[in-house]
């Protein structure tokens, strides 16, 4: 891939990894996302006001994928509610890049080279391998699984239909800010119905903590739309997932998780996983 490509995805994965973190230490996951929501919205507004409307033929991509991504910040609440920050988010995140590999082949017609694929191969080997750590202290719970991994086959759905839209808008800031405008507005909503009074009486740094929390969220997938107008979907898909490499460390410094070899070794997989990518 372009190095330019290379590097707006792991800074994507870095920023996605420092919002899902941030939204992991808010207690109420349901406070949380509704503040991720009102944060998305108030940078989306701007990205509408000065970016050309996306084109009418990525209209049903960009619709089908707010729908979508209803069902990944609920499935995403439920996990962060149930399971470690360092267990689930691996397993989320690790389970979209094969999926998105077999997606993009039937429905963008995009054939991975035997470099490409191998790449992709050894970064889900190392995604994988980070959900077995820490499993034997602290064995997540079924309910965190089952939520993870749901989470993950949404990231693949939502990842392989806004590829498919953003090329067609013409326009990938305003395919973004339209996206996380529509798919911004429930979470909050239904959050001022249940949490009113938690969300009012929210201490200020929460408070702030979450609303920039969904400014780095509209950043952060910002940078992989803009990478998906100029690579393929399967090797972008596999090297925005490196997140969780920041995400283990991210839970090892803030949530005291321990990172031992088993991430050690999983860190070393992704590294030779992005070698391969931007060597074939």
């Amino acid at each position: 891939m372009p190095a330019a490509v290379t590097l707006a995805v792991l800074a994507a994965a870095i920023v996605h990894a420092t919002w899902n973190a941030m939204a992991h230490g808010i207690k109420d996951q349901l406070v949380a996302f509704g503040l991720i929501g009102v944060g998305s919205v108030v940078v989306s507004l701007p990205l509408i006001a000065v970016a050309p409307v996306p084109r009418a033929a990525s209209w049903p991509y960009l619709l089908a994928s707010v729908a979508i991504h209803v069902f990944y910040n609920l499935l995403l609440m439920r996990a962060f509610s149930n399971g470690d920050f360092g267990q689930v988010y691996p397993l989320a995140r690790g389970t979209s890049p094969m999926v998105v590999t077999g997606l993009a082949a039937v429905f963008a017609a995009e054939r991975p080279t035997a470099g490409q694929l191998a790449g992709v191969l050894v970064i889900s080997a190392g995604l994988g391998t980070l959900v077995l750590a820490g499993r034997r202290t602290s064995p997540p719970s079924r309910t965190a699984l089952l939520a993870a991994f749901g989470t993950g086959l949404t990231i693949a759905a939502y990842t392989t239909v806004d590829g498919l839209g953003v090329r067609l808008s013409a326009s990938p800031a305003g395919y973004i800010g339209w996206l996380m405008l529509l798919e911004s507005l429930c979470v909050p909503a239904w959050a001022l119905a249940r949490r009113r009074r938690a969300l009012l009486e929210l201490p200020r740094g929460v408070a702030l903590s979450g609303l920039v929390a969904g400014a780095l969220a509209v950043l952060a997938y910002g940078l992989v739309l803009w990478a998906q107008t100029r690579g393929a979907l399967a090797p972008i898909a596999a090297l925005r997932e490196t997140s969780v490499i920041f995400g283990a460390l991210i839970a090892t410094v803030a949530f005291r998780e321990p990172f031992g070899r088993t991430r050690i070794i999983a860190a070393t997989l992704v590294a030779a996983g992005i070698v391969i990518l931007n060597l074939t």
